[in-house]
């Protein structure tokens, strides 16, 4: 697997198209060619990085949100969850970047645009497909411009330090499912320190794999874990996303053991406990999934996704709905945000 990655670049190029044609046909042949493909694409190998036009300072208080944004397809309505979380950091996941289910454009950059803040971007697959089977379907004929999909992290605060640490390379989506989403890469996390505050506090977004077991999201966090305890050893910190806990008890007399005793179902809660990390006052114990604009999952929902802490006083914690302004889904998570402090 990749080593943790701390070279940082101004904008990434796409992939080439010969290359992505070789890795297409072997996914199709089911060839072991997955790591090679990943080997030879620059764009896994730094973190792209734009700072604030117009920083703002450390106050002493910041906060964080995190949303699975399903490829930033409705940006403005994004921005207008960003306003209602009152969000100083906000944390994404599943973000296109050159896709054509998204406009083809660069989301995070078309995200921002006039509002002068900086932002993280590291990529967790590179696209063989136009998408699912639905956007297959929606965008026949077209053409990826630069097939890039991950996670990013947005603010008018000053980062420094970002590093993208992979978390595994299975080569679990390399073939696909269901005749579709072909991609090279693995889940990663991506991490940043906050400049100017009197102690390290660093920022952690994350996205663990979905089409798996507890035992494998354990594996993953247990990686993550690692990676902090060599570049944040022992400091504030907090890490936020979509962990796709889906073992944890759905039905609502069930709901007080998410924030007391979810290692239970999903031991990866252990692990964080055992490295310093509390959750019980980041979180409500309420289900952040959704149906989602494709009406893609049915009740009982999960909570899925979570912000966890350490060193760090947490208050004020929300669950944002993730709808437009007509009240449409634009996701099938909830927007999740909290209030930070260093004690």
């Amino acid at each position: 697997m990749r080593p943790v990655i701390d070279r940082i670049v101004p904008k990434f190029e796409a992939p080439e198209a010969s290359l992505l044609e070789e890795a297409r046909r072997a996914s199709i042949l089911r060839e072991n060619a997955h790591q090679a493909s990943l080997e030879r694409i620059p764009a896994f190998r730094a973190v792209e990085q734009a700072p604030p036009a117009h920083p703002l300072p450390w106050t002493g208080t910041f906060r964080i949100a995190a949303f699975n944004a399903e490829r930033l397809k409705n940006r403005s309505a994004t921005r207008r969850l960003m306003q209602q979380a009152g969000a100083d950091i906000t944390l994404f996941s599943e973000v296109d970047l050159g896709m054509a289910r998204s406009g083809n454009v660069h989301t995070i950059r078309d995200l921002i645009a006039g509002t002068g803040e900086g932002y993280l971007y590291g990529v967790e697959y590179v696209e063989l497909d136009l998408g699912d089977r639905r956007e297959l379907h929606e965008h026949a004929g077209e053409r990826n411009a630069c097939s890039l999909h991950g996670n990013a992290i947005v603010t008018n605060l000053v980062l420094e330090a970002p590093h993208l640490i992979p978390l595994e390379e299975s080569g679990l989506w390399f073939s696909g499912f269901k005749g579709a989403q072909r991609r090279i890469g693995g889940r990663m996390a991506l991490a940043a320190r906050i400049a100017g505050a009197p102690r390290p506090v660093w920022v952690v977004g994350t996205h663990l794999e979905s089409k798996t077991d507890p035992a494998d999201r354990q594996a993953q966090i247990r990686t993550l874990l690692r990676a902090l305890d060599v570049i944040a050893p022992g400091e504030p910190c907090v890490i936020a996303g979509d962990f796709n806990t889906k073992a944890l008890p759905r039905t609502e007399d069930e709901r007080h053991l998410l924030l007391e005793t979810p290692e239970l179902c999903e031991p990866l809660f252990a692990d964080l406990r055992q490295a310093g990390f509390t959750w019980a006052n980041a979180n409500l114990a309420l289900p952040t999934q959704t149906p989602g604009p494709k009406d893609k999952h049915k009740p009982p929902f999960g909570k899925l996704d979570w912000i966890v802490v350490r060193g760090l006083a947490p208050s004020n914690s929300q669950i944002v709905p993730a709808l437009d302004e007509q009240g449409e889904a634009i996701s099938d998570h909830e927007m999740i945000a909290v209030d930070l402090t260093i004690p």
